[in-house]
């Protein structure tokens, strides 16, 4: 456990958030988060999603910021558009802060390389 990487990312995503407020008006949770990066993935636009396209949606999310974390890998689109991924291991069993710990990372991550937050790396 490292405080120094912890405290890093908590400032990328307060960083985030910051954009996310000036585009939306507010700070986003976890699940919005996701349900934008989803959205984003499928790359078609569409006003209304059903209930089970929401949940599609940020499963799509989950692959793609997990994908570099090697649990998944994508596969190719179906016939209606939509990204399909393969599980390539098993996620480890995490407690809530652990999960919570990696899916921001991995957000942060995602928007880090998308070029919304810079990196601080380089």
């Amino acid at each position: 456990f490292n405080i120094l990487w912890l405290t890093g990312l908590m400032s990328d995503w307060k960083t985030l958030q910051k954009v996310f407020k000036k585009q939306f008006g507010s700070e986003l949770d976890h699940e919005a988060v996701l349900f934008l990066i989803g959205i984003q993935e499928l790359g078609m636009v569409k006003t209304k999603f059903k209930k089970q396209e929401k949940m599609d949606l940020m499963h799509i999310a989950l692959c793609v910021i997990l994908e570099p974390y090697g649990f998944y890998t994508y596969t190719g689109r179906d016939a209606d558009g939509w990204p399909h991924f393969k599980s390539l291991k098993a996620l480890p069993f995490l407690v809530s802060k652990q999960q919570h710990r990696l899916v921001t990372e991995a957000i942060v991550t995602y928007f880090i390389k998308q070029g919304l937050i810079p990196d601080k790396d380089q």
